[in-house]
């Protein structure tokens, strides 16, 4: 890809400066930060009129200035310290000095970092995942609806508008998603977007340190970490690196000319992430794919600035230790700067060694996926350091498995085949599986609202190898299709509105099919959760027969056999055909109905069901 220009960098040395214009302090970002941090150094954006009139000056123990840059922007200042691993943590005075005078101040603290943060363990395939889309599940806390500063009013009766779901709305929630069976939210993002319209998803940031005060406070996100911590959960933040929000408020006054790719003629992107991996890509095709912009109200953020670049790292890094995060789940992977994710990732496992990075790789063949992972088994020469992506490949499988017929290579097939080229994953459990999320048909949908169907898909899910998610609502089974409007597959939450007429949160309220979805789920859920072999035993599977799929998930603790009749008939199994597994085995029970097996020398599999059997 060409890079862009770097504007020329000058390093202030003030000697004869003379300047007129009025100085005024607007923002220093990250606004503090750690000691005790693997890398000592830290770059500091300060930002205001005039700002680099002045000489900023430090005398802290253990800190130093050691570069002080000035861009195209007088507006703009980039600081480099140097926080030594002997440095206290306290609050040093970061003065702005012009002719001897000292116009402006800005109290840095830097915080004593948590013990054993660099040790947190993220997330893996012993979790299940509860996507979250917060605008629309719970509104916690009504009086933070609308916000002055905020452009979009909320309005439920707008589909594509802000409903009032709250991070309030969440931890106010969080024994249900516990309850239900998962162990870890993802939740999209709930960073500051202050857009006219369509600002509820979250995706186009206009401040990156700044909860949206529609959704609540820094404090209280750190509050609601805590709180799904102490009851078992983990948390997952929704990162954006590849853009951000056309209002962001550094849109009107840019450091650099090129902090932007084509601002302000605008080109947008072609979709096409294959050209990244292409060997036959052309360069015009590759560079249109990364900086083009998705859609016009999303600027295409520039990473081959070093100063954007290392703005993103330290914003992220800021992130996981102020709010004690577990994860982040990384949108638009591929879209962004391919040898800045690498080197952004090799920050992120220097602070965090065994934290988890989720990046979303929106491709169906399988290769396109498995070239992302670290130690990829595709041969190239581009170290990623990313070692868990969702399984996009499984997720178009999933839509035909149950829904074409049964034949060699389709219906129930396609998930034999799909796993089948597991070989060329670097770790295929740490692949992240789903039938639907916030941007896609809901998964009953999808299934053409078959309960058989989706019953099927979810004893998969849960008893597959990788990671399960499940996306908010689909446990009661709410539709929507993507077509018709993103705000149709991102629906209210029964109940979690004050006005609502009954909440799905509790059971006596749930109607229709409701109940028996949310028990069949929660009980996979749950067992999954005591289940070492279904979360992280080796799978072995046998090829569909007549629309049957048998297989296996086995280690030195217990083994699971599992069968999914994909048919419209009852089976009978052949026994012998599975030896290798039910030879060692006297018995077992199957988890969904309790019912026990004496013997298993016969196998009856009714139609359209899942068995899920753990082996004595």
């Amino acid at each position: 890809m060409k890079k862009s220009f770097l504007p020329i960098l000058v390093l202030i040395l003030f000697s004869g400066f003379s300047f007129s214009a009025d100085v005024e302090l607007k923002k220093v970002e990250p606004p503090f930060w750690w000691t005790g941090m693997m890398d000592t150094h830290l770059q500091l954006l300060v930002y205001g009129e005039n700002i680099s009139s002045t000489r900023p000056q430090i005398n802290y123990p253990g800190v130093r200035l050691y570069k002080t840059t000035q861009v195209e922007n007088p507006n703009y200042l980039f600081l480099d310290l140097n926080i030594s691993p002997e440095t206290r943590p306290g609050t040093f005075e970061i003065r702005f000095v012009k002719e001897g005078k000292s116009l402006q101040s800005y109290d840095y603290e830097l915080k004593q970092r948590r013990p054993g943060a660099a040790g947190r363990v993220g997330f893996s395939n012993e979790d299940i995942i509860y996507l979250i889309m917060p605008d629309r599940f719970a509104n916690g806390n009504p009086g933070n609806d609308n916000a002055p500063d905020m452009l979009e009013k909320a309005d439920r009766s707008n589909p594509d508008g802000r409903h009032g779901g709250d991070l309030q709305g969440i931890k106010q929630n969080l024994d249900y998603i516990k309850a239900l069976g998962a162990s870890a939210i993802w939740m999209t993002p709930f960073l500051e977007n202050n857009m006219p319209q369509y600002s509820y998803h979250g995706y186009s940031t206009t401040d990156y340190y700044r909860t949206d005060p529609r959704m609540g406070t820094n404090r209280l996100y750190k509050e609601y970490v805590e709180a799904a911590h102490q009851k078992g959960l983990k948390v997952i933040m929704d990162m954006v690196f590849n853009h951000c929000g056309s209002r962001h408020w550094w849109i009107d006054d840019l450091p650099t000319h090129d902090w932007l790719h084509h601002y302000p003629d605008i080109e947008l992107t072609n979709f096409r992430t294959g050209t990244i991996i292409d060997p036959h890509a052309s360069e015009y095709d590759r560079e249109k794919t990364v900086d083009g912009w998705f859609v016009p109200t999303m600027p295409d953020l520039n990473q081959d600035n070093a100063f954007l670049a290392n703005y993103l790292t330290q914003n992220s890094i800021w992130w996981i230790e102020f709010a004690n995060l577990d994860g982040i789940r990384m949108d638009t992977y591929p879209y962004a700067d391919k040898e800045f994710m690498a080197s952004w990732m090799a920050r992120i496992n220097l602070e965090y060694p065994d934290f988890t990075v989720l990046g979303e790789c929106w491709v169906e063949p399988v290769a396109m996926v498995a070239w992302w992972q670290d130690d990829s088994n595709i041969e190239n020469d581009y170290v990623s350091n990313l070692s868990t992506l969702f399984d996009f490949p499984m997720y178009f499988s999933i839509g035909r498995a149950f829904t074409e017929p049964n034949g060699w290579s389709t219906g129930i097939a396609r998930l034999y085949e799909t796993l089948g080229l597991d070989f060329l994953y670097a770790d295929s459990d740490k692949l992240v599986t789903f039938g639907d999320n916030h941007d896609t048909d809901r998964i009953l949908t999808r299934l053409n609202e078959n309960v058989d169907d989706w019953k099927l898909t979810m004893a998969f899910l849960m008893t597959t190898r990788g990671i399960p998610l499940i996306y908010y609502g689909t446990e009661i089974g709410m539709t929507g299709l993507e077509h018709t409007g993103h705000g149709y597959i991102r629906k209210d939450f029964p109940g979690g509105w004050e006005e609502d007429d009954r909440s799905a949160f509790n059971e006596e309220e749930r109607i229709g099919l409701e109940n028996e979805l949310y028990d069949y789920l929660s009980k996979l859920m749950n067992w999954r959760q005591g289940n070492t072999a279904a979360q992280s035993g080796k799978l072995i599977h046998f090829i569909p027969e007549d629309g049957v799929y048998v297989y296996f998930r086995q280690n030195e603790e217990c083994t699971v056999m599992v069968v999914l009749n994909n048919s419209d008939e009852d089976q009978e199994l052949e026994s012998e055909r599975f030896a290798e597994f039910l030879d060692q085995h006297k018995g077992g029970m199957e988890i969904i109905t309790g019912m026990e097996f004496d013997g298993l020398d016969a196998i009856g599999s009714p139609a359209k069901t899942a068995m899920i059997i753990e082996l004595d």
